[in-house]
């Protein structure tokens, strides 16, 4: 019986110093029908010369190329040329397990419908040294509502049921089941690189939000997935993540992100609010913390009066928070005191967080 395509997309930007270590790892799974789409976002380093000499023999691999357009638009060039059944997504600086595709096409197998599959993750240092081996929890805060995967899914059952020739470390873990677009409307809880996600899902969701070009589009996508029905997920860590990169958006554009967030979920609760099954406190509590994120990540970035916007939202939802009324202050700090702040913010925040 032939086996279904699965279509792995690589977006890729000046990363020819640790895109060849992505591409084997994808290029090493031990589900071998694949094909691996690297969209280059107009990189000016040697990422096609890397592309073509290292990898041009292999027909599995399609190098293409685009005027830089961010991450947004260089996943949904991907998916514009997919050919598989399935739909994979893989950051240029992350590894795969070499049992990753085989074990999430197992789980679909088992999982009719499911839309999109995701797991765990491990995690090493800017040096290549192990710093956790279940990254995931620790990335994401919103795990911290849901302590445990039986918290957030309905129901599971063991991998050794689907895979019983992997390694006792994988068969001694769990799948999980269930619709769970209320809880991620609390923030983000699936890692773009382990995801692994059915054609017609996909294209019933659409495309990466284009407009959200350095942060944030991931979490927003991953809403809209679990919004159109059930999802799985694989308490097993199918990648390797390298934290602290420079180039790494999430360093970068903390702001953006920040504000992304609220443009992800305010429409959703303002237009699909009967469908968001949580506590209204628990609601008003993302909002506050939603809402002062932005606030400090727009006061890192020297934009006061953002700031000032977003803390005093964040007071009107909760009243009594010190330190937010403290940060608020500061945010009001006449101009003229603008050096004497820019010398003296971190002190000040560090003060400001004892409260």
């Amino acid at each position: 019986m032939n086996k279904p395509l699965v279509s792995v997309i690589v977006p890729t930007y000046n990363r020819a110093y640790c895109l060849g270590a992505t591409i084997d790892s994808v290029l090493a799974q031990t589900y071998d029908a694949l094909e691996l789409l690297i969209i280059d976002d107009g990189s000016s380093d040697q990422t096609r010369e890397l592309v073509e000499n290292q990898y041009g023999y292999d027909p599995r691999v399609r190098y293409v190329y685009q005027t830089n357009a961010g991450v947004s638009a260089a996943r949904n060039h991907g998916f514009r040329l997919a050919q598989g059944e399935f739909v994979a997504l893989i950051d240029s600086d992350d590894l795969w397990e070499p049992w990753k595709l085989e074990l999430q096409i197992a789980a679909f197998d088992r999982l009719p419908q499911a839309g999109m599959i995701w797991t765990d993750m491990h995690a090493i240092d800017a040096h290549g040294q192990p710093l956790s081996d279940r990254y995931l929890r620790t990335m994401y805060s919103a795990y911290d509502y849901y302590p445990t995967a039986d918290s957030l899914f309905p129901s599971s059952f063991s991998l050794r049921d689907i895979v019983p020739h992997l390694p006792e470390s994988i068969c001694n873990q769990r799948a999980y089941v269930g619709n769970i677009f209320s809880p991620m409307i609390m923030g983000n809880l699936v890692h773009t690189s382990t995801v692994l996600m059915r054609r017609q899902r996909r294209e019933q969701v659409g495309f990466f939000r284009e407009d959200f070009r350095n942060a944030g589009e991931d979490y927003e996508f991953h809403l809209r997935t679990c919004r159109a029905g059930t999802v799985g997920y694989l308490n097993v860590s199918s990648i390797i993540y390298q934290v602290g990169r420079p180039d790494q958006i999430t360093v970068r554009h903390g702001k953006e992100m920040a504000t992304n967030f609220l443009k992800t979920v305010l429409p959703i609760l303002r237009n699909d609010g009967d469908r968001v099954k949580l506590p209204p406190a628990m609601i008003r509590e993302m909002l506050v913390m939603a809402h002062n994120w932005v606030g400090e990540k727009s006061l890192d970035a020297g934009d006061k009066h953002e700031a000032s916007k977003a803390f005093l939202t964040s007071l009107r939802l909760r009243p009594l928070q010190p330190r937010v009324l403290g940060f608020f202050l500061l945010s009001l700090a006449p101009f003229h005191l603008d050096e004497w702040l820019r010398r003296n913010y971190r002190a000040s925040k560090r003060i400001l967080a004892k409260l």
